[in-house]
């Protein structure tokens, strides 16, 4: 189910992806306006009650700019847009949307971003490595200058994830480099389905 920008409720749905594209042309910062848009008020509430929710690249930026994953993504060291399918490492299991991945399972989804460098203070990053809350690293070189090489982070309680690459676009071998981000959505399935009783 797809939900307008301006609506105020979820609609029942037991979990969310917030996709990425480019939200109100990036004009401001991106993700900036869109999360301050109603649905997300409702996102917000509905993270409170643990359900699970995916930021994808702009979804990313929008969850940081919702309050709802710390830090920021900003422009790519070099300022130039990324796009290229990217190697990555699953640092973390522990989370709704990764329990089918082996932590240290290398995959492969496509990136594409012109402001997908994750930036946070010290205090913030050494937090998310000691609480190991890094979810995805980026291998092979680090394609736009990230803090700690990181690709993709979660809440303190796994329910939320924000991810730069597009697992999306690796789910089919005759649209994506692989179908290793088929695993990101059957996970959070699995949770739904009550067939895993915790991730953590």
């Amino acid at each position: 189910m797809c939900l307008w920008h301006a609506e105020d409720t979820l609609r029942g749905v037991q979990a969310v992806v917030v996709p990425g594209g480019f939200s109100y042309g990036d004009y401001l910062r991106a993700g900036a306006i869109a999360a301050r848009q109603p649905v997300l008020r409702a996102v917000i509430d509905a993270v409170q009650r643990g359900i699970p929710v995916l930021g994808i690249c702009n979804g990313f930026q929008i969850l940081c700019e919702a309050g709802l994953l710390p830090g920021a993504l900003v422009r790519n060291a070099g300022l130039h847009f990324v796009c290229r399918d990217q190697r990555l490492r699953v640092e973390s299991s522990a989370t709704a949307w990764t329990g089918r991945y082996a932590p240290g399972a290398e995959i492969v989804v496509p990136l594409k971003s012109l402001e997908g460098r994750y930036v946070a203070d010290s205090a913030t990053l050494a937090a998310l490595e000691r609480q190991r809350r890094v979810v995805f690293r980026y291998l092979g070189g680090n394609p736009n200058g990230a803090a700690h090489d990181i690709a993709g982070i979660a809440s303190a309680d796994g329910r939320v994830l924000g991810m730069m690459p597009h697992p999306e676009h690796a789910i089919d071998p005759l649209t994506g480099p692989s179908t290793d981000g088929l695993d990101l959505f059957r996970s959070a399935i699995d949770i739904l389905l009550g067939s895993v009783r915790s991730f953590s």
